[in-house]
């Protein structure tokens, strides 16, 4: 008969810790009337006997050559034999012997039950005050913006789940990231979420800890504007495109006078340069999100899945064409006005510096939607 509940702890040289991890995980199970449990130890390469003191106490040991903390637990995961995995440090931060509210969530049908640290007790010591009250509220926020989640803490790494449902996301990530991934990709994939406060205590062990605030927090950053490129690319860029273009028309007639202060030529280029830069973006979010999703880092979506299937590489070859020729109209329209004034001083001649930038603009973008369009097609392919 299969086990119920899986208590899996990723180790990398935790001789100080993990056997009382170990005992506390066995008691934690016991206490939650757990219908069969395995204490699974996922060793990262331990050279410190830690295997050894794992099995003594009782856990079975797997080992996991890919280095990370992401792969450490990707491994165990797969390893496990139980229906439901609680995940904990093996540093003694968390509190094993307390799984209960975890593994009543996951009966009542929750596929991911996720501790919270901020919410919970955080003892004196037990959390950097920069994690405490910079860097973990600022990526949950920020996490919760992107993604759509309602979740107080992000990164804490006592957390439950349905081993099947956790297995279906098809994690990627190795190292200190995984704890975002997992959230993102079932916030994608429409998984409910509960979340349990708990206690969170200084770590017992001697040695420096695994996690390095700066360069952990910065791939934590850079993975979440990774898996969102609507707010990074395409809402940027369809803004500056949709300013630029407005703000272009209206200064194409002629200066614009507010009170005291004039827009003239000047603003035409800025906000020339703002639509041009908006459609590269919108077209740099498009091709992210159809390469993303042919690799399965994105979920698929319907509607975004059917324009890019009816897309054709001739329509966007002959859109940037067309766009590139009359920007090149424009342009010699503008030289030749520019000829017929003797080729003065070009500043005094606000039409003719008008019809250059529209040229020049017109055949940046053609540019842009010309090659933009073989790159799309590339990623289009099946």
């Amino acid at each position: 008969m299969p086990a119920e509940l899986t208590i899996l702890i990723p180790c990398l040289d935790e001789r100080e810790t993990l056997a009382d991890c170990v005992r506390a995980s066995h008691a934690g199970a016991r206490a939650a009337g757990a219908r069969g449990y395995e204490v699974l130890v996922a060793d990262n390469g331990s050279t410190d006997g830690s295997s050894s003191i794992a099995r003594h106490e009782g856990a079975r040991v797997v080992s996991i050559p890919a280095r990370g903390y992401g792969a450490a637990l990707r491994g165990g995961i797969e390893a496990a034999h139980g229906r439901f995995v609680i995940m904990g440090d093996a540093d003694g931060s968390y509190d094993l012997a307390d799984l209960t509210p975890f593994l009543e969530m996951l009966r009542l049908g929750w596929p991911l039950v996720m501790g919270t640290r901020l919410r919970g007790t955080i003892q004196s010591g037990a959390m950097p005050w920069l994690h405490r009250f910079i860097g973990n509220p600022i990526l949950t926020w920020l996490a919760n913006l992107l993604f759509g989640t309602r979740l107080s803490d992000y990164h804490c790494g006592l957390r439950g789940f349905d081993a099947h449902a956790i297995r279906g996301l098809r994690l990627h990530t190795s190292g200190m990231e995984f704890a975002s991934e997992m959230l993102i990709r079932a916030a994608m994939a429409g998984m409910p979420i509960f979340e349990v406060p708990i206690t969170y205590s200084p770590a017992r062990r001697s040695r420096r800890p695994h996690l390095r605030t700066w360069s952990d927090g910065w791939r934590h950053l850079r993975f979440l504007l990774l898996y969102s490129p609507r707010w990074v690319l395409l809402y940027p860029g369809v803004a500056m495109a949709a300013a630029g273009f407005l703000l272009s028309i209206a200064l194409l007639r002629g200066p614009i006078r507010v009170s005291t202060v004039t827009f003239d030529v000047h603003t035409l280029l800025v906000s020339a340069t703002l639509l041009s830069t908006g459609v590269f973006l919108v077209l740099l979010a498009v091709t992210a999100r159809a390469y993303a999703s042919r690799l399965g880092l994105l979920p698929s979506n319907p509607r975004v899945e059917a324009i890019l299937d009816n897309y054709s590489l001739g329509v966007g070859l002959s859109a940037g064409l067309l766009l590139g020729l009359i920007g090149v109209a424009l342009y010699v329209w503008g030289l030749v006005a520019w000829g017929e004034n003797a080729f003065g001083p070009i500043a005094h001649y606000q039409t003719t510096l008008r019809l250059v930038i529209a040229g020049t603009t017109l055949i940046t973008l053609g540019v842009e939607v010309f090659f933009g369009s073989f790159v799309l097609s590339i990623f289009t392919l099946h």
